[in-house]
């Protein structure tokens, strides 16, 4: 979606601010990119999971993502049978990601499909298939963070945190993931594991916070405008209803309510739903509070 073809309104309202708001990324059209970086990230840190613990719904679960993902990317696409000229491996972060997600899916197919077949995952044909899908899916985590990182001209996404912050929201959303398989799966899993999982959701979400509070001390007045932006404006109900409220307050809460009783496999599974709403607020209000670097001349 072009700049041009905005409203004229929002069009001379953005032109108007000494730090222009980016709508690229996630309005209209921009939410596919949202959506396919939330699903890429759940799907690959699902697979790492669920092949690690051999449960099969999880990583047919976590395959289906993976490529539900790869079609968010192509439709928004302004020309999707184009999409080959993206890969440059060499210079572009966003055509490591395509590779390594076509190398995760390719590779995760075989896999399922040769231990279905066989119903053995120990012969050396499936650990090599199972090497590659979780080599594909690391530069799926790593990717995401990266495309934003690079882009100097927006300040509150140019951080070497960023890319931390995806690859640990990958992870914790592959956790989620398999807590919403709990009611079926969880009579066999092993209440330590359950504790070490909740206690990961948690802690993991402290890393957006402390994101967050990095940027707040930066110079720069597009980062700070972004600050502003997620604190008390245009994104301010993004980031405190499904950032904090769903992706921090419900998980924390239900982690000490867990420390007095042990809570109920159904409501440890909302806290994967919970988790994984959080999740994609934290890919939606990153995007929304871009604003790029202030047009004013001799501004900082």
């Amino acid at each position: 979606m072009g700049v041009f073809t905005r409203p004229y309104d929002t069009l001379l309202d953005d032109f108007q601010e000494t730090a222009r708001p980016q709508r690229e990324w996630v309005d209209g059209r921009g939410l596919l990119l949202i959506a396919g970086h939330f699903l890429s990230g759940v799907g690959a840190g699902g697979w790492a999971f669920a092949s690690a613990f051999g449960y099969l719904p999880g990583e047919v679960a976590s395959v289906l993502l993976l490529a539900a993902s790869g079609l968010a990317h192509l439709l928004f696409l302004g020309r999707p049978g184009r999409f080959w000229r993206m890969v440059k491996v060499r210079t572009s972060w966003v055509g490591r990601g395509f590779l390594g997600l076509t190398l995760a899916l390719a590779a995760a197919v075989a896999y399922l499909a040769l231990t279905l077949a066989t119903g053995r995952d120990d012969t050396a044909a499936a650990g090599a298939l199972w090497t590659l899908s979780l080599l594909g899916a690391v530069v799926v985590m790593l990717y995401k963070g990266n495309v934003y990182a690079v882009c100097r001209a927006i300040p509150f996404w140019n951080s070497s945190l960023l890319p931390i912050l995806y690859v640990a929201y990958a992870l914790r959303g592959g956790v989620a993931l398999l807590l919403l398989f709990l009611p079926w799966w969880g009579a066999g899993v092993d209440q330590g594991l359950l504790e070490l999982l909740e206690l990961w959701i948690g802690l993991s979400a402290g890393v957006c916070i402390l994101f967050y509070l990095t940027i707040m001390a930066s110079a720069s007045v597009g980062a700070r405008r972004s600050v502003e932006d997620l604190l008390r404006g245009r994104v301010a109900a993004a980031f405190y209803g499904g950032v904090v409220a769903l992706g921090l307050v419900v998980p924390l809460l239900v982690g000490l309510w867990n420390v007095v009783t042990p809570v109920s496999l159904g409501l440890l599974a909302l806290v994967g739903a919970a988790s994984l709403s959080g999740d994609f607020y934290v890919k939606y209000a990153i995007a929304k509070a871009g604003r790029y670097l202030p047009h004013v001349p001799g501004a900082r």
